[in-house]
């Protein structure tokens, strides 16, 4: 496999693309997203690995950084904020860092992503340290601002976990754990928001969830550790609870004000426990539910 800039280049294929008819132009565009997850796909086993390393430095302490420019920083991002309302990941164990700032999830900054000095800043500013994971995200693996958050990170002592769609580049070969995704060149050149950017986020989406399921936010396939912050959510907890304990609707609810919102607590208080020995319980097994479930006293037991 070449070690080239394959997300630059462009392919004979597309060269007319501008006069094809539009039904296979969105053809053509759909069948490259196929491709991206085919790319993710031979890359499990690199993101599998990773999220192992992960569990292995934030099961007790640490925080989770996500790094990146552009696209990727915005993939980046996006995928760590969503962590908090979804698995309950604490704030402030999560810690976000795009070139260009805050002003550049919404618009493209001007060369932002050559401003490295924003990153030592950064590093400095939160003592990021050996407890800490970093993923770093780059289609190119070249991007200066992705490469050198890499470098401090490291030097720092963080594990590094590096996320690009071109081989043999910085960003990858410079990581503890390097996830390559194969995707090649673009319908459009060098636009790696296309196909690159679905692999990216699609092997995101699947690092952090499994990271998650490892650390036990997940319970039976449910979302345990979710945070009942708006009336969606409060009826998707009331909901878990019911097919966890088999309460009704008004049960769940004010056993979830016993537990001031956390549905592991709520779920063993239905299940006979008193608030503080359900917060023995989970502190006994690590917040694993499963584990906590099976160290009820018999007469509770499933």
């Amino acid at each position: 496999m070449s070690s080239g800039m394959e997300t630059e280049r462009a392919s004979p294929r597309f060269a007319d693309i501008d006069l094809w008819d539009p039904a296979d132009i969105l053809d053509c565009m759909i069948e490259a997203e196929f491709a991206a997850v085919g790319a993710v796909r031979a890359a499990r086993l690199a993101i599998e690995q990773a999220a192992r390393a992960m569990e292995e430095r934030l099961a007790h302490r640490g925080r989770l950084i996500y790094a990146g420019a552009g696209t990727s920083g915005r993939l980046a991002v996006q995928d760590g904020a969503e962590l908090v309302p979804t698995f309950g990941w604490p704030e402030e164990r999560l810690l976000l860092l795009i070139a260009g700032g805050h002003e550049a999830l919404s618009r493209s900054i001007e060369g932002a992503e050559d401003d490295v000095a924003q990153v030592v800043q950064f590093m400095d500013r939160h003592g990021v340290n050996s407890d800490d994971a970093l993923v770093v995200v780059a289609a190119s693996g070249t991007t200066p601002f992705a490469v050198e958050a890499l470098r401090e990170g490291k030097r720092r002592g963080a594990l590094t976990i590096g996320i690009a769609n071109n081989q043999d580049t910085p960003v990858l070969t410079e990581s503890h754990c390097p996830i390559w995704l194969d995707t090649g060149s673009e319908v459009i050149a060098g636009s790696t928001r296309l196909k690159a950017g679905t692999a990216q986020k699609i092997t995101l989406n699947a690092l952090s969830s499994l990271l998650m399921i490892r650390l036990g936010k997940v319970h039976a396939g449910l979302m345990v550790d979710v945070r009942a912050t708006n009336e969606k959510l409060l009826r998707r907890s009331e909901r878990i609870l019911n097919r966890l304990t088999g309460c009704n609707v008004s049960d769940a609810r004010e056993a979830l004000k016993l537990a001031r919102g956390n549905l592991k607590i709520a779920a063993l208080v239905l299940k006979g426990c008193e608030r503080s020995e359900a917060e023995r319980l989970l502190t006994e097994s690590g917040q694993n539910l499963r584990k906590a479930f099976s160290n009820l006293p018999l007469r509770r037991n499933f």
